[in-house]
């Protein structure tokens, strides 16, 4: 009878046995707010919901209030949005406004323009970027760590930093002595240099097997051959996430642009807005950033499962 009752607690589920004894441990590693106990009371779950609801209108309030605020303002006349306190709601809806904003701002021509640069990057990133990610990761070249380490440590650098140097290799560029303002060359060259989207594209290729390169190499493929036929194909979660870092980097950048497109026909749209803002009524112009804040809202949208495989893919091994 002593037998019977020790071998059922040593055994594979008994309480002595090893495997109940690491369950034991691992629930009371845990680390909560509310106990599990207090959280199945009636009081608990009112609480939880309680603070769980404020926290999230908070959060959604911080986000999403400036967002309302310029869609708002831009169906307002000048006198109320520029009133003081401000109102939750127009008095009266003024469409007109964003009609008005799109032809004397000529939005169409800053649209055309900052959609030129952003696509232009993005295939220059998506050729060199993916070239840069794809020898650091399989081809393994000389140095290639300490390379990756370099290109890394300039994430640690604040982008100010880097503008006037820069400004100034676009200025005369070494080498070919050419001046590149003015050109969509000064927007494009120095967005290649991401060391971010390298870094992505790279941990991406890491998590591919081995095998299949080596499979390749067998059948007689080049390694530029195996880029083009295995890596690029299962790649597109990442490269759709790089593709539309790059689009929303040109789209949202001011600073440069600004510094290197001083012709007003070549401007970019946050630089035109920006610098035919003069004498234009505020409601107005509130109305042209909400149409110049459009493209990228709808990208994200649209995208946002794709962005968050993209990030996550390649960061986990089973």
């Amino acid at each position: 009878m002593a037998s019977n009752t020790l071998v059922s607690r040593r055994g594979p589920g008994g309480p002595g046995s090893r495997k109940a004894r690491r369950r034991d441990a691992d629930q009371g590693r845990q680390r909560t707010l509310i106990s599990p106990a207090q959280l199945g009371r009636p009081r608990g779950k009112a609480v939880y919901w309680i603070v769980f609801a404020l926290v999230a209108a908070a959060f959604t309030l911080a986000f999403l209030g400036p967002l309302y605020w310029m869609v708002t303002g831009g169906l307002k006349t000048t006198q109320e949005v520029v009133q003081s306190p401000p109102t939750a709601f127009p008095s009266s809806v003024h469409t007109e406004n964003y009609s008005q904003a799109w032809n004397v701002m000529d939005l169409a021509r800053l649209l055309f323009n900052t959609l030129y640069y952003a696509f232009g990057a993005l295939a220059f990133q998506l050729i060199l970027d993916v070239a840069a990610a794809y020898s650091l990761s399989k081809l393994r070249p000389v140095f290639g760590k300490v390379i990756l380490g370099m290109m890394l440590a300039t994430l640690m650098i604040p982008a100010t930093v880097l503008v006037v140097p820069q400004y100034l290799t676009v200025l005369d560029v070494p080498i070919f002595e050419r001046n590149l303002l003015n050109s969509p060359w000064a927007i494009w060259l120095p967005s290649v240099t991401n060391a971010f989207n390298i870094f992505l594209l790279k941990r991406f290729f890491d998590s591919i097997p081995g095998e299949l390169l080596d499979a390749a190499a067998i059948d007689g493929a080049s390694p530029l051959r195996t880029l083009r036929s295995i890596i690029l194909p299962i790649s597109r979660p990442i490269l759709g996430v790089v593709s539309i870092f790059a689009v929303v980097g040109v789209w949202k950048d001011f600073l440069w642009p600004m510094l290197t497109l001083p012709d007003p026909g070549k401007q970019t749209l946050n630089v035109g807005i920006y610098s035919l803002s003069n004498g234009v009524p505020t409601n107005v112009l509130i109305a042209a950033l909400t149409i110049a804040s459009v493209p990228t809202l709808l990208i994200f949208l649209l995208f946002q499962r794709n962005i968050m495989s993209g990030l996550t893919a390649g960061g986990l091994k089973g």
